[in-house]
């Protein structure tokens, strides 16, 4: 049978799934009159909601009698785990590139994986509708991007299609064609079919799937041989564990499902039932003479915060699962398909060190359990730092902001302040095009002050590059917060008469406790205030001056600008229907008597 295993690789927002979109269309997986709706790969509410791919999936298609196995993979630099294991089961990748922005740091990071994998590339512009886009500009930054990279000549040799995901078109020239087939054509023409080398059975491991009837599904590219239904193998393990075991069930991949089948050949993407206790990474392979293949390297993580069981007054309101085993068995699980992820247990037996690539991929796991009906509490993400010659590094990032250019001034200040250098200034259109080198550190929180200080304008992207040496103190918040003093529930008339040391977190009504953090105080340092107290009812009344409370309304916060806002002393109380953020330690009297310790520490 003929095969061919492409990824669709791409930075963010640059239009990934909506190509998926238009070839499962174009090659007729679904009836005419069958409603589909957009972006049909995600599937995960998560993905709907914020629309962004976070998960790798397969679908197939058939076309002019070949078959093309498509992985739509994310764009996220924190979801970069996810691209660099699934990149093993291709043989060419569609680098897709936005008409305007032209490649950028997730482009870099995603292209360099797949040269060094020896994939070959098809580039594809896309959004050539656009108004001011530069197509021409960008197929020759690319063409530059790839000779940085140490492209070999044959693949410096890429085709290139322009055209417009969105309008369903893509040609090889700028001139508009009825459709995608000329891509599909390039697709069939370039990608070479799978390489087949002689030997015993090997099938790499490459992501996983459940199923509540069928238990663990292993997924991966059939690399030699050919694998069959009840057939025993060796389920080579990355610490050099050998299990026997035997294939229950063979699915291939066919539209957007998967199809049973007794046998698969080599090139092919199979998923396995049957398997237990395998990892991502190990291989299935010979039940006699099994031989492993390499496994798979993924980035470290760059990021730590701390999960515990929740410990504020509402413990266990909302939520399902609240105890520390319930904790600790969710997270092991989640290592097991999440690569990038890391869990530590700490001294307390109610708290647990998670390790991840950024605030977007520790955010998505937490809103993830908390939909789930886990309650837990987290601490202020910290950057890892590592010991490098003797001096103390931390991660530096890649930073690419966009934005207009009476603003620019304002970018390159808050940058700098947070211990960020410029490397790029340049003019794209009316846009100015920035990148700067900035410590890990020095990222938590800027996107909400640079979206305040560009009027929502700027569009920014980091990318993390290598470990440099410590820069110092970066300037963490300014100003303090509103602490509430004691449990209650709010009303309108305190709310009022503490407008002006603050703005707030509460509406009038909602429960607090002591020592939750209610509000932005207006100058540096914290304030305890009382937002519970009544109007006292006299016998005298002006009249027409009760009832004019105005408020403010409250400032909603997400769980990542939550993240991004708190300090070392706060955290982070996350239940299914709320997030609140408090003092670590809620007593009062307690937090001063802890200030002083640590001042004397410090002296």
């Amino acid at each position: 049978m003929d095969i061919r295993n492409i990824a669709i690789i791409a930075h963010v927002d640059h239009g990934k799934t909506t190509l998926v979109d238009k070839i499962l269309h174009a090659t007729k997986v679904f009836r005419d009159n069958q409603e589909t709706g957009d972006l049909i790969m995600d599937s995960n509410d998560l993905e709907r909601e914020r629309g962004i791919t976070i998960f790798s999936k397969n679908a197939a298609v058939m076309y002019k009698g070949v078959k093309i196995n498509v992985i739509d993979t994310p764009g996220h630099a924190d979801f970069g785990g996810e691209v660099e294991r699934v990149l093993k089961m291709a043989d060419g990748v569609l680098l897709l590139v936005d008409a305007f922005e032209g490649p950028m740091p997730q482009t870099r990071f995603v292209l360099q994986k797949a040269l060094h994998l020896n994939l070959k590339p098809i580039v594809v512009i896309n959004k050539v509708d656009k108004p001011n886009c530069r197509p021409d500009e960008v197929h020759e930054a690319i063409f530059e991007l790839f000779f940085n990279l140490d492209a070999t000549e044959e693949q410096l040799n890429f085709p290139t299609y322009y055209g417009s995901g969105k309008n369903g078109w893509f040609n090889d020239s700028l001139t508009q064609s009825e459709d995608i087939t000329p891509l599909l054509d390039g697709i069939l023409k370039y990608v070479p079919p799978p390489t087949v080398s002689e030997g015993t059975l090997q099938t790499q491991i490459t992501s996983l799937d459940y199923s509540s009837f069928l238990g663990r599904i292993a997924i991966g590219k059939v690399a030699r041989n050919t694998i069959r239904e009840n057939q025993p193998i060796s389920l080579m393990q990355a610490d050099g564990v050998v299990k026997k075991q035997r294939v229950r069930e063979l699915y291939v991949f066919e539209g957007m499902g998967k199809k049973k089948v007794s046998e698969v050949v080599a090139g092919d993407l199979c998923a396995i039932v049957g398997l237990e206790n395998f990892n991502i990474g190990d291989t299935v392979a010979d039940f006699e003479n099994g031989e492993a293949l390499a496994t798979i390297s993924v980035d470290e993580p760059t990021m730590n915060m701390l999960f515990s069981i929740n410990n504020s007054p509402f413990f266990g309101k909302d939520g399902k699962f609240v105890t520390s085993r319930h904790l600790r068995d969710r997270l092991m699980k989640e290592t097991e398909k999440n690569l990038a992820l890391r869990v530590q247990d700490t001294d307390s037996a109610d708290s647990f060190m998670v390790y991840g690539r950024g605030i977007l991929h520790l955010g998505i796991l937490i809103e993830t359990m908390r939909r789930e009906g886990y309650e837990l509490t987290i601490g202020q993400p910290q950057v890892i730092t590592k010991e490098i010659d003797g001096k103390k590094s931390e991660p530096f990032e890649t930073l690419v902001v966009d934005v207009p250019q009476e603003y620019a001034s304002k970018v390159i200040d808050l940058v700098t302040r947070r211990k960020g250098e410029m490397h790029v200034m340049e003019t794209k259109g009316d846009m100015q095009h920035l990148e700067f080198d900035i410590p890990s550190r020095g990222l938590l929180g800027l996107r909400t002050q640079m979206l305040t200080n560009t009027a929502g304008e700027a569009v920014m992207n980091h990318r993390f590059s290598e470990y440099k040496p410590w820069k110092g103190q970066i300037p963490a918040r300014n100003n303090g917060v509103l602490i509430a003093k004691e449990a209650g529930s709010t009303t309108a008339y305190s709310i009022d008469k503490l407008q002006d040391r603050g703005f707030f977190f509460v509406d009038p009504g909602e429960e607090v406790y002591k020592g939750m953090i209610i509000g932005e105080n207006n100058k540096p340092g914290d304030l305890v205030v009382n937002p519970n107290e009544g109007k006292k009812l006299t016998n005298m009344r002006a009249s027409g001056s009760d009832g004019t409370v105005s408020l403010a309304p409250k400032r909603l916060m997400t769980l990542e600008e939550c993240m991004e806002y708190i300090q070392q002393d706060e955290c982070i109380e996350v239940t299914p229907n709320n997030i609140r953020m408090r003092k670590t330690i809620l007593d009062e009297e307690e937090r001063k008597k802890q200030q002083k310790r640590l001042s004397t520490q410090a002296v």
